[in-house]
């Protein structure tokens, strides 16, 4: 898989087929990051990260800090050796944790990334959550099936089985 856009374009991010995670396609990531715009500056999170991909690509598209979280200690392994392509040209985070856990910390984010696993997680909940952590102006990003009941709120937008909602943190 590589990136798409911006300073890393073409960069090989490693993927396993041998892991369960379900990677954002191409068309639906350069949809998303055209309406995301300039990330210069950003902190992301990336949470229920998979491959990492969502994250590597705000790397390209300016973003100064990355969060990567999964609960899957191989994923987090792949997640590792690929950030190290980003040359410490990024502040890199990477943990292996619960997503409900992690968000416990109270840290605050401009961007947050989240693809659970379709049909498996309380869509309610995880938005709730995500949306107390971000900062001002932040955006969270919720990648879901379109059987999931979407909280109202955001934008939507439909591609096949997956729905992407985007949510602006206006207070």
């Amino acid at each position: 898989m590589n990136i798409l856009s911006g300073r890393y374009k073409g960069l090989e991010i490693k993927t396993s087929k041998s892991f369960s995670y379900r990677p954002t396609s191409s068309k639906v990531r350069k949809s998303i990051f055209d309406i995301l715009g300039n990330l210069q500056g950003l902190s992301v999170l990336d949470i229920f990260a998979g491959s990492g991909i969502l994250g590597f690509e705000a790397a390209s598209r300016g973003a100064s800090m990355l969060t990567f979280v999964d609960n899957n200690k191989k994923v987090i392994d792949l997640i590792k050796t690929n950030s190290y392509k980003l040359n410490n040209e990024v502040k890199t985070y990477v943990y292996y944790s619960q997503w409900d856990r992690f968000l416990k910390q109270k840290k605050q984010y401009d961007i947050i990334f989240a693809d659970p696993p379709y049909g498996k997680i309380d869509i309610d909940k995880l938005t709730k959550k995500c949306f107390s952590s971000l900062l001002k102006d932040g955006r969270f990003i919720l990648e879901s099936s379109k059987r999931d009941d979407i909280p109202p709120g955001g934008i939507s937008k439909k591609y096949g089985d997956t729905i992407v909602t985007i949510w602006t943190k206006s207070v």
